[in-house]
């Protein structure tokens, strides 16, 4: 906007209005009907001749012309006031009908932003800037070399076994592997200078990771979210796993920082410990008061209770029996017994849809299904 250089660096915007008179009238005529009819209509703190004074709005201008007995112009008001402020005085002149002894209709245009400008004059500077920059400081080619010979370092991914699965170029000869989900996370690790990672390229196990585990030191580094979960379930059932690490919840490895990915395998746990641990619910658990009160009442008692959604107990069994009535019963929402939690309970009560087991203790080496939470009565009994 070539007319903003007039106004004061504090303006913000423009206020643009044409004006038709039905007669000749004078600039001075103009500037005394917008003040007059526009005063007092929102108080002193938006008063014309008030936010002039102070200010917060530029000298009105006034171009007109007169023909044939009528009178047309433009109305230009600078602004320095907020967008809603300079709105309302927009309104207010658009509200004047008469000018002098004459009728009038006044009509916004428009509300520029002189700041628009700035801001193009400020883009075209910094564009000017960095050309210059990437011409003056473009690297030499002995440092372009270098670079691209980096990034082929980093992208030395070898394809393993039948399914072609992504690797790095030492896992094989490496008496260690770690387990990532795809060719993305392999790349990254090698960035880390981490070259015996293998992807397992989907939720279903290939053979050859299987055959690996069997001879290897297994790390499964997987991504902080469900598809992770679901591919630690798989591999723990397929594969034989020695540490399990993960990276922070909702994130992939493909993402992480070469810190946050040696800080996830540093905090690697065994398969077994990590199982129980991210499954486990500790209190406070979603379990009506009648639950816990049962709870309290079978330490002791060597049987089970089974419940139904709404809290309802559907049977009580000594705990002997348990194996045998869990896959007759239906609707069992809850079950609470006086016992350790096995895994063969754990198959069996994900099979009935099963939600919540709480038990005496949990087995060693558990490995609780993923729909299915896991609390001791001690813990359950302490969250109340």
């Amino acid at each position: 906007m070539a007319e903003s250089s007039q106004y004061t660096p504090t303006t913000k915007y423009v206020v643009k209005a044409r004006f038709e008179v039905e007669g000749v009238v004078e600039k001075p005529d103009v500037i005394g009907a917008i003040f007059g009819q526009t005063e007092g209509l929102f108080g002193t703190d938006l008063d014309l001749r008030e936010l002039q004074k102070g200010g917060r709005v530029g000298r009105l201008e006034i171009e007109l012309e007169s023909k044939q007995d009528r009178t047309s112009g433009i109305i230009t008001i600078p602004s320095s006031l907020d967008r809603a402020s300079t709105a309302l005085i927009a309104a207010a002149i658009e509200s004047v009908d008469r000018i002098g002894p004459c009728d009038a209709k006044v009509v916004l245009e428009t509300v520029q932003d002189v700041r628009d400008e700035k801001r193009k004059v400020i883009m075209n500077k910094a564009k000017e800037i960095l050309r210059k920059w990437v011409v003056e400081d473009q690297p030499s080619t002995d440092e372009i070399v270098k670079e691209v010979a980096q990034s082929i370092r980093s992208a030395e991914v070898v394809n393993y076994g039948p399914e072609n699965l992504p690797a790095g170029p030492e896992m094989e000869t490496s008496g260690s592997i770690v387990l990532v989900e795809g060719r993305a996370d392999v790349i990254n690790l090698l960035r880390c200078g981490i070259k015996n990672a293998i992807g397992i390229n989907g939720a279903k196990i290939p053979q050859s990771i299987i055959q690996l585990c069997k001879n290897k030191e297994v790390t499964a580094f997987l991504d902080g979210d469900r598809g992770g979960e679901l591919i630690l379930k798989e591999l723990m059932q397929v594969a034989d796993l020695d540490y399990v690490a993960q990276a922070p919840s909702g994130k992939e490895v493909e993402d992480l920082t070469p810190k946050e990915i040696m800080k996830a395998l540093r905090d690697k746990l065994p398969p077994s410990k990590v199982s129980v641990e991210r499954r486990v619910v500790r209190p406070p658990m979603e379990l009506p008061e009648k639950i816990s009160e049962a709870a309290a009442q079978l330490r002791g008692s060597l049987e089970a209770i089974l419940f139904n959604e709404s809290g309802t107990d559907l049977m009580r069994i000594p705990v002997s029996e348990l194996a045998e009535k869990l896959p007759e019963t239906q609707g069992i929402h809850t079950l609470v017994f006086d016992g350790v939690i096995t895994q063969r309970i754990l198959d069996m009560a994900d099979q009935k849809g099963v939600k919540y087991i709480v038990g005496d203790r949990v087995a060693e080496g558990v490995r609780p299904p993923m729909n299915v939470k896991l609390m001791t009565i001690s813990d359950l009994l302490s969250g109340r």
